[in-house]
């Protein structure tokens, strides 16, 4: 399988800490339902399943932000409860409710049940990452994305989106043998995933451990961190002869920053709690970082979201701009764009990211 060379690769060098000529930015969601482009496709596709079982209808949505903003990197359109969906837990999208799974695992005869699912059952993923790698024509490298083990436990016991974790924390603290086995399933599940997304095209890939930081100290090393750990040693390192860098977000997972920079993988994503420049006292010296604006700046008035993408551009301090590596930035939000965001906010974002971080090069 062969693609368009590439001819933005800023994101792929600052993932390897290497100078690039500004700080690249991409935004987490940013193909969805604040842009009206994506809300018209999705009424043609019917339902969110309809758009992202749809290779032709996850590329296009994946390329409408990058037909509006000069961001750099795309992001696979799909969703992260793709995986335990092809286990048979019967994925559904509820008008206003989000994901549901029909058949929970709750009981040590469900948990027992669970097997790594057939890759097959999700080739629609493959095929979407492959039709956007050829659409993309080599604009910007593409990244696909799995969710954590954690965070797919999380929605397999409770069935659904949570406000207290209840359920899945009392099968993990009453059950751990039970948790302990859903967890490596997801994990090994995870990485056979990914690693078909890199062979499909994918040129960087991200585990989204979204609800680690919902985990009591101790527990998230036990429950989290060690199985994250278990997909990035799974891994493939290179594609197309290219490294594929990994890259991590825990959402809440500030408290244990050190202890994720340990992490075998080369960026770390950070949410709004973490100030950029610990971040980079802390793990800057191996790791890139990625992050961190709170994605609620993007309601206020222009003028607030340039001040405040530069006061996040200078709390990181001067990048790296030799030869060999150093610490590097990669711009994003603290955690998915909301729906209701103003898209022509998102310009002022993407246009002050890149002027101000060409300036801090001494590149007017």
């Amino acid at each position: 399988m062969s693609f368009a060379p590439l001819r933005n690769d800023s994101f792929l060098r600052a993932c390897l800490r290497q100078a690039t000529p500004h700080t690249p930015v991409w935004l987490m969601r940013q193909a969805g339902r604040y842009l009206p482009e994506y809300r018209e496709t999705r009424a043609r596709a019917g339902s969110f399943m309809g758009l992202a079982m749809n290779p032709d209808y996850a590329t296009e949505v994946t390329l409408q932000p990058l037909d509006r903003y000069r961001l750099d990197a795309a992001i696979l359109f799909s969703d992260i409860l793709t995986v335990p969906d092809a286990m048979g837990l019967g994925l559904t999208f509820a008008q206003g409710e989000g994901p549901r799974f029909a058949t929970p695992v709750r009981d040590e005869s469900a948990v027992r049940a669970l097997r790594v699912p057939d890759l097959e059952q999700l080739r629609y993923v493959f095929d979407a990452v492959t039709s956007i790698r050829r659409a993309l024509a080599g604009r910007v490298p593409l990244i696909g994305f799995s969710g954590s083990p954690w965070t797919l436990a999380c929605y397999m016991v409770e069935g659904a989106g949570s406000d207290d974790y209840r359920l899945v924390k009392t099968m993990m603290y009453s059950r751990p043998d039970l948790m302990h086995r859903i967890l490596e399933i997801n994990a090994d599940a995870v990485a056979a995933y990914l690693n078909a997304q890199i062979d499909a095209g994918a040129q960087a890939v991200m585990v989204f451990d979204s609800w680690g930081g919902v985990l009591a100290d101790g527990a998230f090393q036990e429950f989290s961190l060690a199985y994250t750990a278990r997909v990035l040693a799974q891994l493939k390192r290179s594609a197309e002869g290219a490294t594929v860098p990994r890259i991590v977000f825990t959402k809440g997972g500030g408290l244990w920053l050190e202890e994720m920079g340990r992490l075998d993988c080369e960026v770390l994503g950070l949410d709004w709690t973490v100030n950029l420049g610990r971040a980079r006292a802390l793990v800057g010296g191996h790791k890139a970082l990625q992050g961190n604006l709170d994605p609620n700046v993007l309601f206020a008035p222009p003028t607030r979201i340039e001040a405040e993408a530069i006061k996040l551009l200078d709390s990181f301090g001067q990048p790296h701009g030799g030869a060999g590596t150093g610490p590097t930035h990669i711009f994003n939000l603290g955690h998915g764009i909301s729906q209701y965001t103003p898209p022509e906010h998102v310009q002022v974002l993407v246009d002050t990211v890149h002027a101000h971080s060409a300036k801090l090069r001494g590149r007017d």
